[in-house]
């Protein structure tokens, strides 16, 4: 593909963007539209999009208050799913009102640059549900939109070497779904370095057995960006990287510690897991 067709490509998409989506659906008496930001969409990104519920003059609170399902597929395969409950309940919500809520999403490296079949840009589909407690099954919900969306490769995505610390990769068997990699004490990755601001997202969760009160310590280039404890369940930390604390370098180091350790074969009843393990990390994004 040319220069100038991929930059049409972009612009063309650009646009598209912008443009809120709104079709009809199941949702009595609710206007809703959701809106990507006004820039291109990438695979391996982060965005920011809204979803924004207008409800009319007409309108009566539903039986239940109900969540919000979005599903972004490709091939028969989720790229991901974000489910969620509005702010307000459904079930307070007023006739003659607006309710919006910005979600942040993250779209995974999934397009093949060298399948014979690629043009640009690919075209998942993104459907949002609105789901009742009452709603049950695979299909559930009532379906608010439905659309294709426009991702084009990521171009400007710095390479993450695992350097020590890392055990290998993990993942559920059969799922398809994303895996993980646990820390030891300390784990190192090398970063190329941007030469501009940047944004640095670390998924995880500290494991059942962790220890009491483990803290987890994430650093950039000599730089501690903060040290926290995750508690029970998963945690993402989104943190503003400037382009200045990174040096002149070609790469910079990234560690990610925690103060407390602990080997499963000693904590979970039957386990013969030898590995002193700190953190189990779901997702490491720096762009």
């Amino acid at each position: 593909m040319t220069k100038s067709r991929v930059l049409a490509v972009l612009v063309a998409l650009a646009t598209l963007l912008s443009w809120p989506c709104r079709k009809s659906h199941g949702l009595p008496g609710v206007e809703f539209s959701v809106v990507f930001p006004g820039r291109v969409l990438t695979d391996n990104l982060f965005a920011d999009v809204t979803f924004r519920f207008r409800t009319k003059s007409s309108f009566a609170p539903p039986a239940g208050n109900g969540k919000i399902v979005s599903r972004l597929e490709f091939r028969r395969r989720a790229l991901f799913v974000d489910e969620w409950a509005p702010p307000v309940p459904t079930s307070e919500w007023k006739p003659a009102s607006e309710y919006t809520v910005v979600r942040r999403i993250y779209i995974p490296a999934f397009i093949d640059e060298f399948d014979p079949g690629f043009t640009g840009a690919e075209r998942p589909v993104l459907t949002t549900l609105f789901v009742l407690p009452a709603d049950s099954g695979p299909e559930a919900g009532r379906v608010l939109s439905r659309r294709k969306i426009k991702i084009v490769p990521a171009s400007d995505s710095p390479v993450i070497v695992y350097l020590s610390g890392w055990y290998e990769p993990e993942a559920p068997q059969g799922s398809g779904a994303p895996g993980w990699r646990w820390t030891s004490r300390e784990a190192r990755a090398d970063i190329n370095n941007p030469g501009r601001d940047a944004l640095l997202v670390i998924r995880g969760e500290s494991g059942p057995d962790a220890p009491p009160g483990q803290k987890v310590i994430v650093s950039v280039a000599g730089r501690v960006l903060e040290e926290f404890v995750p508690g029970a369940g998963a945690f993402e930390r989104s943190y503003a990287v400037k382009k200045e604390w990174l040096g002149d370098g070609r790469d910079f180091e990234l560690v990610i510690g925690v103060d407390k350790t602990f080997v499963p074969a000693k904590t979970t009843a039957g386990s013969s897991d030898q590995r002193e393990l700190g953190v189990k990390i779901s997702l490491l994004y720096f762009r």
